[in-house]
């Protein structure tokens, strides 16, 4: 039911969206504070750099990260082809955050986008490998 839905949701984007190919440049920044509740969960935030063209990639991007546990915003930015995180640093990590997009098919700054799962994104969402990152 929920394979139905996102796919509803991605053809109803693709509909309404266009997509750009910009290029950009690669940054990263990881900050991570303790916070001062009873389970000692350590918060963290990272902001870097991911390929992607279009308002449908933003969507598949975030709901990627969002699947892991622990994760508490993921927002990636179109225009800058970067994605800012929080996660409980507990219960996930950057490198599974990395690797989340990764095996939605879209490349991180760290990690190259699985194959597969690229060839099947939809066309408008099929990137320029060498388009770069993280352009503030």
């Amino acid at each position: 039911m929920k394979k139905v839905f996102l796919s509803g949701l991605m053809l109803a984007a693709l509909t309404f969206t266009g997509c750009k190919n910009e290029a950009k440049s690669e940054t990263e920044s990881v900050a991570t504070e303790q916070t001062e509740s009873s389970d000692n969960a350590e918060l963290a935030a990272a902001t870097f750099g991911v390929r992607g063209n279009c308002e449908m990639c933003k969507s598949t991007i975030e709901e990627a990260v969002h699947q892991l546990e622990g994760i508490s915003k993921a927002d990636w930015d179109v225009s800058k082809k970067q994605i800012s995180v929080s996660f409980d640093a507990s219960k996930t990590n950057l490198e599974a955050i990395h690797k989340a997009i990764a095996d939605a098919g879209y490349d991180t700054d760290k990690l190259n986008g699985s194959t597969e799962a690229y060839d099947n994104l939809p066309e408008c969402c099929q990137y320029d490998h060498a388009m770069e990152m993280s352009v503030q």
